[in-house]
């Protein structure tokens, strides 16, 4: 994959528009952590059902990631950005209807069309990032688009409950048929303004200096870009997993703290994924301060894993009622008290940080003629997203521990990503 046309003195201009995408994604991606909790309480939903809001965003991506790749390989980068940013702004218009209605099948239908354009404009700027500079700190590369990524992630449920939930502040218990007309209508102007921005930001991404990339697959490769070509090199393969279950415990953990935050009585239930994106956006700040210098990226994600696994066993096993780390922390800053288990779902934040970033180089690393391909592949790995609620959900409902104990989902995952760090991405081939 190379840049064509006159290559550009500077990538700064393209990594900077780059930066803005990023940006935008997160703040799509991270609405859901607010909203999951006020669909729930709007549509009367089980923690099951509401499981479903992200399940109908994250699936989009088992389906939509290889056309998304056969698409750019048709129109370019450069389009296919723009068009998923439409097909975003789509997205956006059908939540008014949803809301006018409350009909719970069109709010699904609307997330599953975000998914659609979130995973066609990831995998068309993902590959901007790899290659728009040596592959070897590429991590620290993707660390800098996290931070802005994970940064939305902290405004969006801030400007949610901004211009959403400002006028709902005592509204508690069972909700009256006007209150939640009154919520669901709240959806409708927010909603519409960001779809307008969208729209407007496809246009000038479309008119940008941006530099295309063109594939070096020609039609005299039959394997370049063969999904079974892509999938033969253990790396790739075991990458996709890895992402897989990571995006399952970045999503339960960044989603579902809300929904938790509400079972346990706390007010602020809305901004509690903020709390986790604060504390991603400072372990991509680490990353970029670490990788390479002092710590390899495969050493990076094995640290991760293990932080991950220790914070999962405070997490179940844990005292709600207690407020040590509170205390600790966040009560000299004059913030609210939190439970310690809640902190410790926000603290997954830093054990998932640097997980996308070093397994996506990690898995494309030998490719070649296969990267676009091998690009497209580890983006269905979001999938995993749509499913890790969902195993959440389940185990919540068949634990004594409930919602709490729901996180117990998370043990395999982390031990996944371990093995990928110590063994998985070393290995090129399935013999071995």
């Amino acid at each position: 994959m190379t840049v064509t046309n006159e290559k550009p003195k500077t990538n700064a201009l393209p990594m900077a528009i780059v930066a803005g995408l990023f940006f935008i994604l997160g703040f799509a991606t991270w609405l859901n952590g607010s909203l999951m909790p006020y669909l729930q309480q709007i549509l009367q939903l089980t923690p099951f059902q509401a499981s479903l809001i992200l399940f109908s965003f994250y699936i989009a991506v088992t389906f939509a990631a290889l056309p998304s790749a056969t698409i750019i390989e048709k129109i370019g980068y450069k389009k296919g950005m723009a068009l998923g940013m439409g097909t975003m702004m789509l997205a956006g218009l059908l939540f008014i209807p949803a809301a006018k209605t409350q009909v719970f099948v069109l709010f699904l239908f609307a997330q599953l069309v975000m998914g659609t354009g979130i995973t066609l404009l990831q995998t068309a700027v993902n590959p901007y990032v790899v290659r728009l500079g040596p592959e070897e700190s590429a991590a620290a590369r993707i660390s800098i688009m996290g931070i802005l990524n994970k940064s939305a992630g902290v405004i969006a449920p801030l400007v949610f409950t901004a211009l959403i939930l400002s006028g709902f502040s005592e509204v508690s218990g069972e909700l009256s048929q006007s209150e939640i007309d009154s919520m669901a209508n709240s959806l409708v102007f927010p909603y519409l303004g960001m779809a307008v921005f969208i729209g407007l930001l496809a246009l000038a991404v479309l008119k940008s200096p941006l530099p295309e990339l063109e594939s070096e697959e020609h039609e005299g490769d039959k394997e370049a870009g063969h999904v079974k070509a892509t999938l033969a090199h253990p790396n790739l393969a075991l990458g996709v997993v890895a992402l897989f279950f990571y995006v399952a415990v970045e999503v339960i953990a960044g989603d579902t703290i809300g929904t938790f935050a509400l079972s346990l009585g706390v007010e602020d239930y809305s901004v509690m994924t903020s709390y986790t994106m604060a504390c991603m956006v400072i372990g991509y700040i680490l990353g970029i301060a670490l990788i390479p210098r002092f710590i390899s990226q495969q050493n990076a994600l094995m640290v991760s894993a293990i932080l991950g696994l220790l914070l999962t066993v405070g997490i179940v096993w844990g005292d709600n009622n207690s407020y040590l780390i509170a205390n600790v922390l966040l009560a000299p800053l004059g913030i609210a008290q939190l439970p310690d288990t809640l902190l410790m779902i926000a603290f997954l934040g830093l054990a998932n940080a640097i997980v996308w970033p070093a397994v996506f180089p990690l898995a494309l690393s030998g490719l070649g003629k296969l990267t676009s391909t091998g690009s497209a592949l580890l983006v269905m790995g979001i999938s995993g997203g749509a499913f890790g609620p969902l195993f959440w959900g389940g185990m919540s409902s068949a634990t004594d521990l409930g919602m709490q104990g729901g996180y117990l989902v998370l043990f395999p995952c982390y031990l996944f990503i371990l093995f990928y760090a110590l063994k998985g991405h070393k290995m090129k081939t399935w013999s071995k």
